[in-house]
């Protein structure tokens, strides 16, 4: 271990960290481009076979950048696309990024450091850096954005240099040490532990812009909400957002664990997928399963969904759009189970629906949504938590989908609950609520 990490690790003070020399190589869980390609003709395309541990260059910090220190990090889906090469390799978003000069060409790597989710302490700063020291206990926000373009000061999601940081670009969190613009920091919440500080941006994040925002939903209280997945890292967050919003959040689940989950994050009613009947993207199929799905939620709550709470994909998206009331709401993130949706147009058309689309979430919906979570108003969704040897089998969880909600990741922390600075809105909280799924 380095000087640097074994001082962030003893909790030695900004300027013993400032004095110390930042290391010319870390740890880090990567792809490898040579590795392009090794899936080709194979079924199970087994991520723990293209996911690498081992040494990296330590990149050279650009003005508006901060070198974190991380302590822990969390899987997401992305990563597991990334180590499957799907739906294509991420070196190329790496090669285009780059292709710009500058600062870019430092992404454009014949390895790619993984990771969108890390909470950890600052240990350098960029020369442009204003409001961020060495020495920050920080949680890192997804989207990196270019704030020199105008599309970006209008929302930070409609940029065109949008990129989803440690995804489309290169020294994310799943490693010892990550480079990060300084419009992705979020103040870590004192209360909880680094991993569970880390499980929460991406997923919060997007939720919130999904359901609160004037972006997403818009939702308002007394709306039924409809939510896929409810026991999931974004479902599990997207209940939260609903139920302290005053909605009425109705969880769909695919196992009585997961029915169990839900309740306890709730859920005003939860419906296992299996009452449902078939669903898939077939048309007559749809609409069976949608009829079955609506009737079971007017029996009891009385009223047709507001809004549904889409990420789920080709498998649900035509229920989705059936299900939601006249002058409803359709919001999505994500598309899990195929990007290529089919729905019965006249049900959109005729009865008023709107689909929105939304993605990630811009640096002031992060602040609101971590605001919430410093105040333990949302509980992060982590449910296990690996040491950094075992991020090739956290990933291969994922990928198998047999995780509740959030996979934690220990990259410098030496052990899970290290990093909580404020016990006492700990205790308030109570530690069975502080991470329910931990507990459940």
């Amino acid at each position: 271990m380095d000087e640097l990490s074994a001082a962030v690790i003893a909790g030695a003070s900004p300027d013993v960290l400032e004095s110390l020399p930042v290391p010319a190589e870390y740890n880090a869980a990567h792809l490898r481009a040579e590795d392009v390609g090794i899936f080709s003709g194979v079924e199970d395309k087994d991520v723990r076979k293209t996911i690498h541990l081992g040494r990296v260059p330590m990149p050279e910090l650009a003005p508006d950048e901060v070198l974190v220190a991380v302590m822990a990090a969390a899987m997401n889906y992305n990563t597991i696309w990334s180590a499957t090469f799907e739906p294509l390799p991420t070196f190329n978003f790496l090669r285009h990024y780059g292709k710009q000069g500058g600062w870019a060409a430092r992404h454009d790597q014949p390895y790619h450091v993984l990771g969108s989710d890390a909470a950890g302490v600052i240990v350098r700063v960029g020369d442009g850096v204003r409001n961020w020291k060495v020495g920050d206990h920080v949680a890192v926000a997804t989207a990196h954005v270019d704030d020199q373009e105008p599309l970006t000061q209008h929302d930070g999601m409609l940029g065109h240099e949008q990129r989803a940081w440690g995804f489309e670009t290169n020294f994310g969190g799943l490693a010892d040490y990550a480079v990060v613009r300084a419009s992705q920091l979020l103040p870590k919440a004192a209360h909880l532990t680094w991993e569970e500080a880390a499980s929460n941006p991406l997923c919060a994040g997007t939720a919130y812009r999904m359901l609160v925002s004037e972006r997403g939903a818009n939702m308002r209280q007394g709306d039924v909400v409809l939510v896929w997945g409810a026991a999931g890292g974004l479902g599990g967050y997207a209940v939260q957002f609903v139920r302290n919003g005053g909605g009425i959040p109705v969880g769909i689940v695919s196992s009585d664990e997961k029915a169990e989950v839900a309740r306890k994050l709730g859920c005003e009613l939860v419906i296992d997928r299996r009452e449902i009947g078939e669903i898939s993207a077939d048309p007559d199929v749809t609409v069976a399963a949608g009829k079955r799905l609506g009737k079971i939620i007017r029996r009891e709550v009385g009223e047709d969904p507001n809004i549904v709470f889409e990420h789920v994909g080709r498998e649900t998206f035509g229920v989705s759009v059936f299900v939601a009331r006249r002058g409803g709401t359709i919001v999505t993130c994500g598309s899990s189970t195929g990007y290529q949706h089919t729905f019965d147009n006249r049900y959109l058309w005729m009865r008023l629906k709107k689909i929105v689309g939304s993605h990630g979430a811009n640096l002031y919906e992060q602040h609101q949504a971590n605001r919430l979570i410093q105040r333990g108003k949302v509980m992060p969704m982590l449910s296990a938590v690996h040491p950094f040897q075992e991020t090739g089998e956290a990933a291969r969880a994922i990928q198998l989908n047999e995780h509740l909600g959030k996979v934690g990741v220990l990259c410098l922390s030496p052990a899970a609950g290290l990093g909580v600075t404020d016990p006492a809105l700990r205790a308030r909280i109570g530690e069975d609520r502080v991470a329910p799924l931990m507990t459940a």
